[in-house]
């Protein structure tokens, strides 16, 4: 066998380091998995810290945990570990119908309590969960059998949503009280299809199917989820056979990759998108400047092969406060006069950072280069900074990003209070902008129980932020995977990639 310098770089990346590792280069029987992921695990609690609220790890805790309320492929919901949820008539109160039968990952019976302990938990500030907030406002819950009520302390229109999302997980309270937080991260259980075998930290993680999963069984007894975070390393890890499955490769590999024997894959758009967040220190002339200079369809067709979706809200066509009126135009002529408005030009540039991934979605850091010179055209000198995903999160959190920082914002329920709400609002931990104007548009929506003046209240705001430009949004993501064909792979609109769903040819 020949191989040539390309493929010896990825055989060093990806299949030699998985054979140091003691990983198989291929899957050795039918019912043997081999993924290669995109991204690291940090942390095993699906429901506190940082990572809990990266929507890219999420298929990875969904394939050991149940969320209180799964979603379909399609994102419909549909009855999971609580089989049946809801209002009273008058919002004060919530109802939910716990599932019997079903069991932890040792063994143990899963039960109400369960379900009561997690919620109460999420909303306590101690613990740390990102979405603290979400779930504070139900509280005094009551069990008798499997039927659960809560009092609302403060009515949140979209509280079971979240159920399917970021956070929304049920934990073993007898387990996690026993072995607490230290042991849970050694030794993880959930009620999810899959058990974990095997994790070493950075470099993969090994899961054994649920003999005893509530649900449908997986096809696949054993997967290997390699963490491969270099884009080149995926796309050698597929095509030496190491790995089955990838996915999040530059579109013109899924493209050479899928007309090659043997392979297949599926690009769809999902929940997911490219953005730019910027910091309040940059004044409107700058933000609209910066804009109207970016040639969002070019990038989608130059750098995405077509792939994907140019938008001009934090809200996608599937979203429920999408709204086509909003349009921002590609102006470059128009953003010199703005900058000129405020002092500057091509020969006087405004100058600020962008922090960008690498290889984390397909041409980020490409496309943040074209980016930066479409703005130097019209006098901005951007210097690009490379970061992990993870610090982002820290950076973000603590209000440290730079004046500009590029994100993808995941959005699996599709609600405005998930993409606008949390991106945009100023007190929200997740949140770059923070102007009183913004605040005062929002505050009285959180919490609006007349449905149709919600969701008009909601596009009202995105038109403002349109206007006004506090957020730079530049394309909804179209998800390349690549897979073998001995491998049926069902894509999900969430973006997770749920090795639950996938069977053997």
């Amino acid at each position: 066998m020949t191989i040539n310098r390309r493929d010896l770089l990825g055989y060093g990346a990806a299949a030699l380091g998985a054979a140091t590792l003691g990983l198989p280069r291929a899957a050795k029987a039918a019912d043997d998995l081999t993924i290669a992921y995109n991204v690291n695990l940090p942390s095993w609690d699906p429901t506190t810290g940082p990572s809990a609220v990266n929507p890219t790890i999420q298929g990875l805790y969904q394939s050991v945990f149940d969320q209180f309320i799964p979603q379909k492929p399609d994102l419909s919901f549909t009855p999971g570990l609580l089989t049946e949820w809801g209002w009273n008539d008058d919002r004060t109160k919530v109802m939910m119908t716990v599932r019997d039968g079903v069991k932890w990952h040792d063994g143990s019976p899963f039960t109400a309590e369960d379900v009561v302990w997690s919620l109460q938990r999420a909303g306590d500030e101690k613990t740390g969960n990102p979405i603290q907030f979400v779930w504070k406002n139900v509280a005094n819950f009551k069990i008798d059998g499997n039927k659960i009520t809560g009092d609302v302390v403060q009515f949140d229109p979209v509280y079971f949503k979240w159920m399917s999302f970021l956070t929304g997980y049920i934990m073993p309270k007898a387990y996690y009280e026993k072995v607490g937080p230290d042991g849970f991260e050694k030794a993880p259980i959930g009620t999810g299809p899959y058990m974990v075998d095997k994790f070493e930290r950075n470099a993969f993680l090994r899961l054994k199917a649920n003999p005893n999963y509530w649900g449908t069984k997986p096809a696949f007894e054993n997967v290997t989820i390699k963490f491969v975070t270099d884009a080149a390393s995926r796309v050698a890890e597929i095509e030496s056979g190491s790995s089955q499955v990838t996915l999040e490769i530059p579109y013109e590999e899924y493209d050479r990759l899928i007309a090659k024997d043997g392979l297949a894959g599926s690009i769809n758009n999902v929940s997911d998108i490219g953005m730019i967040f910027f910091n309040d220190m940059l004044d409107k002339n700058v933000r609209q400047a910066a804009v109207m200079a970016v040639d969002k369809g070019l990038l989608v067709k130059r750098l995405l092969r077509g792939y994907g979706q140019p938008i001009s809200t934090l809200e996608t066509p599937e979203y429920a406060a999408f709204d086509a009126s909003i349009k921002v135009e590609h102006n470059p002529e128009k953003a010199k006069e703005l900058l000129a408005a405020s002092g500057y030009s091509p020969k006087k540039p405004v100058k600020f950072t962008i922090q960008t991934t690498k290889g984390f979605k397909p041409k980020d850091y490409e496309m943040i280069q074209a980016i930066v010179g479409m703005w130097r055209k019209v006098g901005i000198e951007a210097k690009i900074e490379v970061y992990e995903i993870a610090k982002h999160y820290e950076l973000r959190a603590a209000d440290k990003l730079a004046p500009a920082a590029f994100y993808n914002w995941g959005n699996a329920i599709g609600d405005p209070t998930t993409s606008t709400g949390f991106a945009m609002y100023g007190p929200s931990p997740h949140s770059v902008w923070d102007s009183k104007d913004l605040v005062d548009m929002i505050n009285p929506l959180w919490g609006e129980k007349d449905e149709a003046k919600r969701i008009a209240g909601w596009k009202a705001v995105d038109k403002y932020i349109a206007e006004q430009a506090y957020v730079l949004p530049l394309m909804q993501y179209a998800q390349p995977i690549v897979h073998s064909k001995k491998v049926n792979v069902v894509q999900h609109v969430s973006g997770a990639l749920l090795p639950a769903l996938m069977t053997p040819a």
